[in-house]
């Protein structure tokens, strides 16, 4: 190890690390070019090279970048919107929003969307974005401005993209995908900051509307080709790898522009892929509600990435200084101040958004002082699994999962016969547990829990 290796856990947690976990933070120290330290978030659980809650930064002039440490779904992430409605007047309608968001919004494996791409639409959205959703129609110019890095990283390259990639993508926009990605319709159950709740647009017993995906088979079909590119290129450039699934090339290498560039193309594939589905959303609620957008209040809080890599300055060594930030399941958490921060909550901190399982709560924070100094910037993404799939399956055998929640107020609609299996909120650690160690570590700063009143699981 070039560096230490911290894991963010409590003592009630720290009985369900899996040792593979443990392990690949480990390895992960061992990359040429790390900064400060190889780290791991609460909701920490094995993945592929990286684990899944791993952070860790680069030099851009003698580190590296590794497919590994951002995932298969590049730009998996979070969007959350608001709205003027209130529990009491939506409850009697969640069937029927549920309903209408499932016919809405195509969910299950291999999905298509009903938003109809040519190739060369495919490659300027590539280039662009939500920018480009925004262009067609779908949404304002604010919604952008609510959104990490604006929707958009510059430098997005569809020729770095291969054919098969782009043809896995050109129908799945404006689509859900499977396994944890959902939309959610909650409730704010708790406020535990009013000043940046306020900020949010957020109170106590509002109804909200959480997306959960990212970039389909595009975004998976990237990372499975550059894996084949980086596998020769760290025996190219003589990266010694103690896994591997780590396998990375210099930043500044051809190679490594290549993976980046697609990697920014995929990326912004995931934040058009959330414009249209919130586009989708509030129609589906003016359908069931018979009031617009505007009436209803529904206006975008924020739309964070959790599986990327970017570039980004930090202090490192007592300077600031350009870093390769690797952020695999774990979210962005920029304090108050900063420049990437829309003006509406730079005297706040970035919203912080924390998906849980489907049958207990998600999280709003903010980002902090603390979190820039000591994680680059970084929280946790969510709720960490405790069971495989395969595992989950097993447990839930006998089981009516639907029945379960219904028996616990939550709606639920899913494409897929075994998701509510794979997906049952014991599969997953309590969010709460989570959110509570990156609030008492002060990297993120609680600000209202949501609970779940009915879901679109994928």
């Amino acid at each position: 190890m070039l560096v230490p290796g911290i894991i963010y856990v409590d003592t009630a947690l720290e009985g369900h690390l899996e040792q593979q976990a443990i392990d690949q933070v480990a390895n992960v120290a061992t990359l040429p070019g790390i900064v400060g330290v190889s780290m791991a978030m609460p909701d920490i659980h094995t993945g592929y090279g990286f684990p899944i809650g791993g952070v860790a930064a680069f030099g851009v002039d003698d580190g590296l970048i590794s497919p590994g440490g951002v995932g298969y779904d590049i730009n998996c992430g979070v969007r959350l919107i608001r709205s003027n409605l209130t529990r009491g007047e939506a409850i009697g309608r969640i069937r029927d929003l549920v309903g209408a968001l499932y016919n809405n919004v195509p969910s299950g494996v291999g999905s298509k969307g009903n938003i109809a791409l040519s190739l060369d639409d495919e490659r300027q959205l590539i280039k662009k974005g939500a920018r480009w959703a925004v262009e067609q129609g779908y949404g304002d110019a604010d919604d952008l401005d609510k959104t990490e890095s604006g929707g958009c990283i510059e430098g997005a390259d569809p020729s770095a993209i291969s054919d098969k990639a782009l043809q896995r993508g050109k129908n799945q926009q404006g689509t859900l995908g499977s396994g944890n990605h959902f939309l959610e319709i909650q409730y704010v159950s708790e406020i535990f900051d009013e000043a940046a709740a306020n900020a949010f647009g957020l109170f106590k017993g509002q109804i909200t509307v959480m997306i959960h995906t990212g970039s389909r088979g595009l975004g998976h079909q990237v990372c499975t080709d550059y894996l084949a590119t980086m596998e020769k290129a760290s025996a190219k450039y003589g990266i010694r790898l103690y896994d591997k699934e780590l396998a990375a090339a210099p930043f500044k290498s051809p190679e490594a522009e290549l993976y980046f560039a697609a990697m920014k193309g995929a990326a912004n594939y995931a934040w058009a892929n959330r414009q249209f589905i919130m586009h989708r959303t509030m129609e589906a609620f003016q359908k069931v509600l018979g009031a617009s957008p505007g009436e209803l209040g529904l206006s975008l809080v924020y739309d964070v990435a959790h599986n990327i890599a970017k570039v980004e300055h930090h202090t490192a060594g007592g300077k600031k200084t350009a870093l390769v930030v690797h952020r695999k399941g774990a979210t962005r958490a920029f304090a108050k101040g900063h420049p990437e921060l829309p003006e509406s909550y730079k005297h706040i901190g970035q919203p912080v958004l924390i998906p849980g399982d489907m049958g207990r709560a998600s999280y709003v924070l903010t980002g902090t002082e603390t979190a820039m100094a000591e994680t680059f910037g970084s929280t946790c993404h969510g709720a960490g699994r405790l069971m495989s799939r395969h595992k989950a399956i097993k447990a839930a055998k006998g089981r009516a999962i639907w029945r379960e929640l219904e028996d616990e107020g939550i709606t639920v609609m899913t494409a897929g016969k075994t998701t509510l299996a794979e997906e049952m909120p014991e599969a997953y650690k309590d969010v709460s547990n989570v959110v509570e160690i990156v609030h008492n570590a002060g990297i993120s700063k609680k600000v209202a829990m949501l609970k779940p009143l009915g879901v679109v699981k994928g």
